[in-house]
């Protein structure tokens, strides 16, 4: 028992102290909401992708703009690249892992359309090739990614980058980091009051 509650005083120690630094990330959070507000304004759509727990957290963001954040308004335009198994089993079979997501960019994607690229490290493959294949239609890129950003970084329009080396720390950054973005775009594109965000 004690150990449980040593391991549950240093995790929180560590998850505020990553906390206290997210200040610095909100210009570049600013300009991502920015930019999928003004896409979704548009007519178009944004896109997630991620492995493991940026898998989840696609998911998450994405079903917290097709179907209501905090207060009821019109669904908006989201997809997870990492929900339809027959897609990510198929692409990974006949051609491969790494081109789960960037084969589903190019079947779905248009110029306009936003790409939110989730990796801890930076540096997943997978999700490298689909940023490719976005910046070579035209759409938007963002990128919410830990350490020092790896090899996306640079890929991106916007990247978020937590500065933490602790997979666990960068999640529960990147969800908070996701939520704040839909409140963003509601408030954006007028669905919701600023201050109901």
């Amino acid at each position: 028992m004690i150990r449980n509650q040593n391991l549950f005083q240093s995790n929180l120690r560590e998850h505020l102290a990553l906390f206290e630094m997210l200040p610095r990330l909100e210009s570049d959070v600013e300009r991502a909401g920015a930019l999928i507000g003004e896409a979704l304004a548009a007519g178009r759509k944004l896109m997630l992708c991620g492995n493991g727990g940026s898998a989840a957290d696609s998911q998450h963001i994405a079903a917290e703009l097709t179907g209501r954040f905090i207060h009821d308004r019109r669904p908006l335009a989201a997809l997870a690249l990492t929900t339809d198994t027959s897609a990510l089993t198929c692409i990974a079979n006949d051609y491969s892992f790494e081109d789960v997501f960037a084969r589903q960019v190019g079947a779905l994607g248009a110029r306009g359309d936003c790409l939110i690229g989730i990796s801890t490290s930076g540096n997943s493959r997978n999700v490298i090739k689909a940023v490719e294949v976005a910046r070579s239609i035209g759409m938007h890129i963002i990128g919410l990614l830990g350490r020092d950003g790896g090899a996306l970084r640079a890929l991106c329009d916007v990247a978020i980058v937590v500065p933490s080396s602790t997979t666990a720390r960068i999640q529960e950054a990147h969800i908070m980091i996701g939520h704040t973005l839909c409140g963003m775009v509601e408030s954006a594109l007028g669905l919701v009051g600023a201050d109901q965000a």
